[in-house]
């Protein structure tokens, strides 16, 4: 990365200050958003970086990045794909086979050291992890910048510890091997209370934190029903042959137009299955028997289904560094 980060930069870190999903009242507005923001993103940052978890919001931010760079004749950055070892089988193949499908290139962030700590030992979520035999770098996260004095912490991602040693170490570690200055992600103002005060170009220029870099987040202004609505009437049209050009909302993974298969959109087939967040295999739930779309979005929780200690700790977490 340029030694002049970020003084080669024109953005506007105040984007979107004191903003709601209100201020972008209709799809179309909230997509024109999303496209000034992508295409700002894609010109002005030297290394950026799509982070990608096959979720929903991930996947529309990058069908905005895909359109975009076609559009204007820009690059597709990379996708990072945070891999805590923790996930559903079924995300692993949807983000494996989209990427292709895609032509994505994708790097697999992962704390290698804690992975092969729970190789060799053969551990199961919520073992224990002995601190003393992991590397210094983790170590130096544990004691000194988490402040945990226990000998050991549970091989499970949705704890202080676990999140940040397996999402955010493994993230800060590849911004750092890639020279990362930006990174393009999809949380949203809606999402979840620590999020709700983000701008549309977020500063984290802190190198005893985190690698400098800025996140950008296209896709702040979407509620979780017009994730949903930008899906079925413009992106999956758009990307899925033999779909209707006007959209179609299915009511099941076999309600679906003619010569379409679930395998043909990039929707993750968890969301067809009733999960409507996904974190890990071992703390995520399924919200409802019918697909996420289809699901009571105005009376009830979309992340009821993570594990909530994790959501507890959200503001600790992203001031470590967490999306």
């Amino acid at each position: 990365m340029s030694q002049a980060f970020p003084d080669y930069l024109d953005v506007d870190y105040t984007d979107g200050e004191g903003e709601t999903p209100d201020d972008y009242p209709s799809i179309e507005d909230k997509i024109e958003k999303a496209i000034e923001v992508t295409k700002q993103g894609l010109e002005q940052y030297e290394n950026p970086a799509v982070m990608w978890t096959g979720g929903k919001d991930s996947t529309l931010t990058l069908y905005f990045i895909k359109e975009v760079a076609e559009k204007y004749d820009l690059e597709v950055p990379p996708a990072v794909f945070i891999d805590h070892y923790q996930h559903f089988d079924e995300i692993m193949d949807f983000v494996e086979h989209w990427a292709e499908e895609w032509d994505l290139d994708v790097i697999w962030a992962r704390n290698e050291d804690v992975g092969e700590y729970v190789d060799e030992h053969g551990l199961e979520p919520g073992d224990d992890i002995d601190v003393s035999e992991l590397s210094e770098h983790n170590q130096h996260h544990i004691r000194n910048i988490l402040e945990y004095d226990e000998d050991t912490f549970p091989f499970l991602l949705d704890t202080y510890v676990g999140n940040h040693l397996l999402k955010t170490v493994a993230l800060n570690d590849t911004l750092e091997e890639y020279d990362i200055d930006g990174v393009i992600s999809g949380v949203r103002w809606d999402e979840q209370e620590a999020r709700a005060d983000e701008t549309f170009f977020s500063p984290r220029h802190d190198p005893d934190i985190y690698p400098p870099h800025d996140r950008i987040q296209p896709i702040l202004q979407f509620e979780e029903s017009a994730v949903w609505d930008a899906f079925w009437y413009f992106a999956v049209p758009d990307t899925v042959e033999n779909y209707p050009d006007d959209g179609y909302v299915p009511e099941s993974d076999t309600d679906l137009p003619e010569g379409v298969e679930q395998e043909d959109i990039p929707v993750s087939p968890k969301y067809f299955a009733g999960f409507r967040s996904l974190g890990s295999e071992v703390s995520t739930d399924k919200s409802a028997e019918e697909p996420a779309w289809k699901q009571d979005m105005a009376n009830t929780t979309e992340r009821a289904g993570r594990a909530q200690d994790k959501e507890d700790l959200m503001e600790r977490l992203r001031d470590l560094g967490y999306m």
